[in-house]
């Protein structure tokens, strides 16, 4: 085939919809080449030029997605599970889970105190991949256990973390870090993440052990034992509030230690274990308790599950891959999309 030769300082194919078409062969047919060559490999389907010394790949990245509309976002984790204590007498309560972390694009808060993040671009017929974190397992056996952590949350680039384990008892585990903190049933309590939740707080022992309460998505909650408190946002069109800690154990108290607002378990006390986190808000399981010397602990509660909500223009259809727990309500000229469980992708049209 003939070569035409064409000599120019600008090639304009701003009239064409079209690409340009590469030189093509296998690696076995690259030519000897100059600098500046390129030309496609057929045997990976990429394109490579030529330089001072070689053939080289070029660096690869997505083509940028496009953009057609704006929507809203809630992105919740999972709640750490509730530590559970030995028998010991200087192991005999364990501390809260921590909620999982928030981020969120409605209102004017997200979690850890941050403000609210930008919303999110979408396009129309791009999958995007949501995914509901399951909340920490309770703990359970004869020995201290430090508890178990929640499991992220994802709707495309946006994960919030799970929430951290709570601590085992004194001299034990402290607190897990995670998107809250666990709280501390060995010493201190488990670091938040910054923009999604704060940390646990640390263990008392003041003539009695009294575990620390999980970290919440929010500051606050009463006593060092409580769970901290969780976030409200009407992401839904109703104020709910998200990622409570779940309370700490207290082996001689008479009550339950209170796990914070925003589905926290509540704590256990002599002899009893700690209550669930709330699925769908995030909370973190409440620790165990046992009195001194008892034969057997009493075990950590679950965290509860997380939850991610799309709030988006209702000119809009959502298609949900079969993997996911979900239902849409609508709020004024908006659609709102929750999803409670599982893990698949979305797109929209």
């Amino acid at each position: 085939m003939a070569t035409n030769k064409v000599t120019t300082n600008v090639i304009d194919m701003s009239g064409s919809t079209g690409g340009l078409v590469w030189a093509k062969g296998t690696t076995a047919q690259r030519p000897t080449g100059v600098p500046g060559d390129v030309r496609l490999n057929t045997e990976d389907s990429r394109l490579e030029y030529k330089d001072n010394e070689k053939w080289k790949r070029f660096s690869e990245s997505d083509a940028a997605t496009s953009v057609d509309f704006y929507g809203d976002f809630l992105v919740l984790g999972g709640g750490g599970g509730g530590g559970r204590p030995a028998s010991s007498s200087a192991e005999n309560s364990a501390g809260g889970g921590g909620a999982g972390g928030l981020r969120t694009s409605f209102g004017s808060t997200s979690g850890g105190g941050s403000s609210a993040e930008s919303q999110i671009g979408l396009g129309l017929g791009n999958s995007y991949t949501v995914t509901v974190g399951a909340g920490g397992a309770g703990t359970s056996g004869s020995a201290a256990v430090q508890g178990n952590n929640g499991s992220d949350s994802v709707f495309g680039t946006i994960t919030s973390l799970g929430g951290g384990g709570g601590g085992a008892g004194l001299n034990a585990a402290s607190g897990s870090a995670g998107g809250c903190g666990g709280g501390g049933g060995g010493s201190s309590g488990g670091a938040g993440t910054a923009n999604q939740g704060f940390g646990g707080a640390a263990s008392v022992f003041s003539g009695a052990n009294k575990s620390g309460g999980g970290g919440g998505t929010a500051s606050g909650g009463g006593t060092q034992m409580n769970g901290h408190n969780g976030t409200s946002v009407s992401i839904t069109g109703a104020a709910v509030t998200y990622g409570g800690g779940g309370g700490g154990a207290d082996y001689s108290g008479g009550t339950p230690e209170s796990g914070g607002t925003g589905g926290g378990g509540n704590g256990g006390y002599s002899f009893t274990g700690g209550s669930p986190g709330t699925d769908g808000l995030g909370g973190g399981g409440g620790g165990g308790a046992t009195a001194c010397c008892s034969p057997s602990g009493s075990s950590g509660a679950a965290g509860g599950s997380g939850l991610v909500i799309i709030r988006y223009p209702n000119t809009y259809t959502i298609s949900v891959g079969s993997g996911l727990t979900s239902s849409t309500t609508t709020d004024g000229s908006d659609k709102i999309t929750s999803f409670t469980a599982g893990s698949d992708t979305v797109s929209f049209s």
